[in-house]
């Protein structure tokens, strides 16, 4: 069974009537708009909550869930994070991956030398930062653009890259 996806974390309470701030971990923030019910996943304990609210307040989402009604309730919901359900998931566009597809994949130059696992992923502004990590326990940090990565083979989990002068 593929994993929930996570969707954000709440970081803070907003106001006094039991709306929560998220920083949303998704590039359309307007996705928020069309949930109805998400998980809320702490200490790995996961219960499903419906949303009654859903507004914008710089680049976070303040979201009133059903059943949480004051401060209080809302504060022991800070530090969770938000998931969904993989069929409640919208489909990509070719080209564009979830990030708990790519973790995990195994890292190949395009003359088929293994250089590692991928790791993690982190956004730079401009683009996404692959760390790769090798036996060793060495990291090699390669920057998702088109030059660098040639080919994401989820079904075979590989990640072909071309390495340009200097990144290694």
């Amino acid at each position: 069974m593929l994993p929930n996806l996570e969707i954000g974390q709440i970081v803070n309470t907003f106001g006094i009537k039991g709306m929560v701030k998220v920083k949303p971990f998704t590039d359309d923030i307007k996705r928020f708009d069309s949930l109805k019910k998400v998980y809320i996943e702490k200490n790995s304990n996961k219960k499903e909550y419906e949303i009654e609210e859903v507004k914008y307040h710089k680049n976070m989402v303040l979201i009133k869930f059903e059943g949480i009604e004051n401060i209080e309730q809302a504060e022991r919901l800070r530090n969770s994070y938000l998931t969904i359900s993989r069929n409640s998931a919208e489909e990509l566009e070719e080209g564009r991956y979830y990030v708990v597809d790519l973790l995990g994949l195994e890292v190949y130059t395009d003359e088929q030398i293994l250089l590692g696992t991928l790791e993690d992923i982190f956004n730079t502004g401009s683009n996404d930062i692959y760390v790769v990590k090798n036996e060793e326990g060495k990291q090699i940090l390669l920057p998702a653009i088109q030059d660098v990565i040639k080919k994401i083979d989820i079904e075979n989990k590989k990640v072909i890259v071309h390495l340009l002068p200097g990144l290694v």
